[in-house]
């Protein structure tokens, strides 16, 4: 019994520690940059390079090693934009030129990429590193699960109470409330 209530104790000084040290000191730090952060929000520290482009939603929870990265010239943002209650796990990155929106209730396993660009690649002539970009926006609707180690492309939309498996690439769309998995992703069944 006295060994139970020492780990009680160890865990909820555990928890005030991170509370007051980490998490004020890291929000703090963000909304200093420009970051749109709440009270609410649980997270670990992440890398970004442009704080403003970013704006996270109440009562989320970032697990460690998050990559923010915008990647386009700099402009007003914010242009990540994350819902409330929102679930992102570790190690996941969001590799951004234009604009990805993520909505209310999602969770997001690990290893997880978001990408809304990609390389042009027709001119024979011009190194593939310097043609232009293809850029189209992500917009993850609300509810959605998104397995481990997904990858999402760009222009993709996923509907509202949809389930994406673990290791699929998305390259289309998807509708509401329906399980797609694979490379490329493509539907296995429908939620009823």
């Amino acid at each position: 019994m006295l060994t139970k209530l020492k780990d009680k104790i160890f865990f909820k000084l555990s928890d005030l520690v991170d509370f007051i040290f980490v998490q004020l000191f890291f929000k703090s730090l963000l909304l200093l940059r420009g970051t749109r952060v709440p009270f609410s929000a649980k997270i670990s520290k992440f890398l970004i390079n442009w704080p403003h482009q970013l704006s996270i939603g109440r009562n989320c929870v970032f697990e460690h090693n998050l990559v923010f990265k915008y990647d386009s010239i700099w402009r007003k943002g914010p242009n990540i934009i994350i819902g409330d209650n929102v679930f992102i796990g570790c190690n996941t990155e969001f590799n951004i030129s234009e604009r990805i929106s993520i909505g209310d209730n999602c969770l997001i396993a690990s290893n997880c990429k978001f990408i809304d660009h990609n390389h042009g690649f027709s001119d024979l002539n011009k190194p593939i590193r310097l043609q232009s970009s293809k850029i189209s926006p992500i917009i993850i609707e609300d509810n959605v699960w998104i397995g481990t180690s997904c990858i999402i492309l760009k222009g993709v939309t996923i509907g509202s109470g949809s389930i994406i498996g673990a290791s699929s690439v998305v390259t289309k769309n998807v509708p509401s409330n329906e399980i797609w998995c694979g490379s490329p992703a493509s539907q296995k069944k429908k939620r009823i």
